[in-house]
């Protein structure tokens, strides 16, 4: 949702250090793909990170309510801008709203020290 696009992180590539990630907090990322450059997100928890595809399985819409947001109020689950879906951190499962049991699309993600990697 920035002005300017961020350029597209390469798999193997670095996204970010962990300590620019509020914990638990969120950002959104582009990333390399054969289709083209595509939107994840990332969501740190504790010294966890995980990857998703930004997209709601529901309708297909980027999920953050502003930028770098994709938490709920609490900071407890993802939620989806648009219908309020709320979806499990860890796991990316949808546990409310109109695309329950639902997943989000899954982006492989690790640590690597104090770097967050896509993987590849």
């Amino acid at each position: 949702m920035t002005d300017a696009p961020r350029p597209a992180v390469a798999p193997g590539g670095t996204l970010c250090r962990l300590a620019d990630l509020e914990d638990p907090g969120s950002k959104e990322f582009r990333i390399a793909t054969e289709r083209g450059p595509r939107s994840m997100f990332v969501v740190r928890k504790g010294d966890a990170v995980y990857g998703y595809v930004n997209r709601c399985p529901h309708t297909g819409v980027t999920l953050e309510w502003k930028d770098d947001t994709f938490l709920d109020y609490d900071k407890a689950l993802i939620q989806c801008s648009m219908h309020g879906a709320r979806f499990v951190i860890e796991t990316g499962e949808c546990i409310s709203g109109p695309c329950w049991k639902a997943s989000l699309a899954r982006v492989e993600v690790r640590r690597d020290g104090d770097l967050v990697v896509l993987a590849g």
